[in-house]
């Protein structure tokens, strides 16, 4: 059973999920956020093949790729999806002969109930950070995605809000590598947004319906999984799953 410090943190970690993913999915990043999740994955194996904590290099790997793909939309200016898409096969391909046995089975599917103190207090700062950055940003970024030269007209540092979002984006990830695992956490983020876009006739209603639908995916989740010995994050997955399902049929009536 999770203790409430570890529910705060899934709580967060759903609330943040759903803000960016709801501009990921605008972004047309669905694709991207799977991607961008496993390229912590060489980042964990580094970690444990010197002793050092799998979240540090794996943070670690997810700030140096978020850079790299930052860096190559400018200069090459072929889309983010298709950037995160090469980076992340090469990652993914590192990251697989890094990281064996148990620990590779941990990294790819979480392992909450092991989180620490440090990673409870650290977790909660970085969600905290990630909802206000989306929360105070949301006209900037909406501005921008509609179009990025009124944007930069209107005095908005279109690359820079573009670095902030992806790395607010590597941080989402990040809060979830522990407790969800690189193959399930790019599924939160992108699942419970698409519920909301489905559901939602405007910006705002978006949002809402989609850290709904992540809160209510990851609490149940959590519910049921503890009921079925089951591990937490795909049965977390498939409530998010579920509900985008249920959401595409009541949309067609």
């Amino acid at each position: 059973m999770n203790t409430p410090s570890t529910l705060a943190l899934s709580v967060a970690m759903a609330v943040a999920a759903g803000l960016v993913g709801s501009f990921a999915v605008m972004r047309r990043m669905a694709l991207a956020s799977d991607a961008m999740s496993h390229v912590a994955l060489p980042g964990i194996g580094v970690a444990l093949a010197f002793r050092v904590h799998p979240l540090v290099g794996g943070m670690a790997m997810l700030l140096l790729g978020t850079l790299l793909i930052w860096m190559l939309e400018r200069r090459t200016r072929v889309s983010t999806e298709t950037i995160i898409g090469v980076v992340f096969s090469s990652a993914l391909a590192v990251g697989s002969m890094l990281t064996t046995g148990e620990d590779l089975v941990d990294a790819l599917l979480g392992a909450p109930l092991t989180l620490t103190p440090t990673e409870l207090v650290l977790g909660l700062s970085g969600a905290a950070l990630v909802i206000a950055f989306v929360i105070g940003r949301r006209n900037q970024l909406v501005l921008a995605l509609v179009s990025a030269d009124i944007a930069r007209t209107s005095g908005i540092d279109v690359d820079k809000l573009n670095l902030a979002y992806l790395l607010a984006f590597a941080l989402t990830v990040g809060l979830g590598l522990r407790y969800l695992g690189v193959l399930l956490m790019g599924s939160l983020i992108i699942i419970p947004a698409a519920t909301g876009k489905l559901l939602a006739r405007n910006l705002n209603q978006m949002l809402t319906i989609a850290v709904v639908m992540s809160l209510v995916s990851t609490l149940s989740g959590e519910y049921v999984a503890t009921l079925l010995h089951r591990a937490t994050g795909p049965v977390i997955i498939a409530i998010a799953a579920a509900l985008f399902l249920a959401a595409s049929i009541v949309r067609r009536r």
